[in-house]
């Protein structure tokens, strides 16, 4: 970062280790991630989300369906240099059954960029619909295979072809009702950003503030993510979600002090 190299040079400091001693709790996570490129900022979440005991598969669904395939290659290179260490190794070690599979395989980032085809479409939606609600119990690896390698231009068809498969029904209903806990979020997350990527963020933001306590990993997560990129279009989507708030109304009201006013700021 420019201000970062500035600031060493004209004051002789590291802004980043001026800040840590400085500044403390959420503030200071803040101000941190803020000192960060977009790639090492990411990949910094999902080495935070991976080592210790556990894994915060939140975080990492988070990153891997909301990154697009220049976003992976960048957080993979990022995190190879930062930590001598494999990101898709250390996913693969941290995860398992169902959920391993589709973080690696979107770790791959190796979605289509191809147009519609139609009749590959109609067969998608009928796969999808055969390997969900038209079958006892769920292959999960046919949602893996279509919904993590094909075009999101053909997978919006996908799923207006599924509604006629399953008489009505969205594809988010087939999701829901056959797939339980992380799984689920990362295929509903998948669907999601598909659909509508701003209205996927903006749920997430809604989500990392309602009800009791506020989840500030999540918070600071997805606004300094978002802060340069779309969050113009996801505090339009947030009005949605939250029936007619804004975005800054429910950060004024979750949070406080230095931390409210950084966050404000971001918006």
């Amino acid at each position: 970062m420019e201000i970062a190299k500035l600031y060493k040079t004209t004051f002789g400091k590291d802004l980043v280790d001026h800040m840590k001693s400085e500044t403390g709790g959420n503030f200071k996570e803040v101000l941190v991630s803020l000192c960060n490129s977009t790639p090492n900022f990411l990949a910094r979440i999902c080495r935070n989300s991976i080592r210790g005991p556990g894994t915060s598969e939140g975080a990492l669904i988070n990153v891997l369906v909301g990154g697009t395939k220049k976003d992976i290659a960048e957080i993979k290179d990022a995190y190879k240099l930062k930590y001598k260490r494999e990101l898709e190794e250390d996913i693969a070690d941290d995860t398992s059954g169902a959920l391993k599979h589709v973080l690696v395989s979107l770790i791959q980032g190796n979605r289509s960029e191809e147009g519609v085809s139609h009749g590959q479409a109609v067969k998608d939606a009928e796969d999808l619909f055969d390997a969900g609600k038209g079958m006892w119990g769920t292959n999960e690896s046919t949602f893996n295979k279509i919904l993590v390698s094909r075009s999101p231009k053909h997978l919006k068809r996908v799923f207006n072809e599924y509604r006629n498969v399953a008489s009505g029904d969205d594809i988010e209903d087939a999701v829901k009702s056959e797939m339980s806990g992380d799984t689920r979020d990362a295929f509903l997350g998948i669907v999601r950003v598909i659909k509508d990527a701003e209205l996927y963020f903006a749920e997430e933001l809604y989500k990392s503030m309602k009800g009791m306590g506020t989840n500030d990993d999540k918070l600071i997560r997805l606004l300094v993510w978002r802060s340069e990129i779309d969050l113009v279009e996801i505090k339009e989507c947030f009005k949605l979600v939250s029936k007619g708030k804004t975005l800054e109304s429910f950060i004024s009201g979750d949070c406080s002090g230095d931390y409210k006013r950084a966050l404000l700021a971001l918006c």
